[in-house]
């Protein structure tokens, strides 16, 4: 296993691709996140829930983790290395758990800078300036969360490039499923299917642990949604796995 993850890791920091997909989850988050803030306008009962909006740039910064995801593993079947990787590992298991691993370190550390930089921005521009501090415990778990749920979608990506092997295909499906979901669930007229859509769906599911007000009208918990989420990447990941045992060994 080591040495699938020093090969992981050195394909990763070696390879400019990666480096901007993160630096671009950053800016993009932050951006996002400090265009909201400064936007939003509060009325006489405060910005609601001000911790959640300071964190909107997430539903933009994950898109870039999605193409990251994908071509960890889409992009070595496109050059054809992915023969090189199975023959210098050929075990698959080991393969795809390295990549999970340098995957999950790399994109915990960009949503970490991002998730700091939205609240630091969320709390500059935001009427009121509130008082958004990792320290509190509500906001806390959803700045925790919100780098868990890109850790997430980025494994959810992996699975996903890992069973397509097509870069374009991969990011494809992981964005229907993360953006088109819950524009179906908005378009639904019954308001039964439309909370079921947002219970099952892995962002509007997984991004209810960013909630630190009314939790009690979300469809669904906010660990119970990131869980969701993880369920999305698990079953990903084992698909994954298994076809890439069958077809490359």
């Amino acid at each position: 296993m080591r040495p699938a993850l020093h090969a992981e890791w050195t394909k990763l920091r070696t390879v400019p691709g990666p480096r901007w997909l993160l630096l671009g989850t950053v800016a993009a988050t932050v951006a996002l996140s400090a265009g909201v803030a400064s936007v939003v306008t509060c009325g006489s009962a405060g910005c609601g829930d001000p911790t959640r909006l300071s964190l909107t740039g997430i539903q933009l910064g994950q898109a870039l983790v999605v193409v990251l995801g994908v071509l960890v593993v889409a992009g070595e079947y496109g050059t054809g290395m992915i023969r090189t990787t199975l023959a210098a590992v050929p075990c698959p298991a080991a393969v795809l758990a390295a990549k999970a691993v340098t995957l999950t370190g790399v994109v915990a550390a960009g949503g970490t800078a991002a998730v700091l930089g939205s609240l630091v921005a969320g709390r500059l521009l935001l009427p009121g300036h509130p008082a958004l501090s990792p320290a509190d415990g509500p906001t806390l778990r959803a700045a925790l969360g919100s780098v868990l749920y890109l850790a997430l979608i980025a494994l959810l990506s992996l699975g996903v490039g890992t069973v397509v092997r097509d870069s374009a295909a991969g990011t494809g499906i992981v964005l229907g499923l993360l953006y088109l979901v819950p524009a179906l669930s908005q378009a639904t007229g019954t308001p039964h299917w439309q909370r079921l859509l947002q219970r099952i769906a892995p962002m509007s599911a997984g991004l209810a642990v960013q909630a630190t007000t009314d939790l009690g009208s979300l469809p669904i918990g906010p660990w119970a949604g990131l869980g969701v989420t993880a369920g999305w990447a698990a079953a990903a990941l084992l698909a994954g796995g298994l076809l890439l045992r069958m077809r490359d060994t």
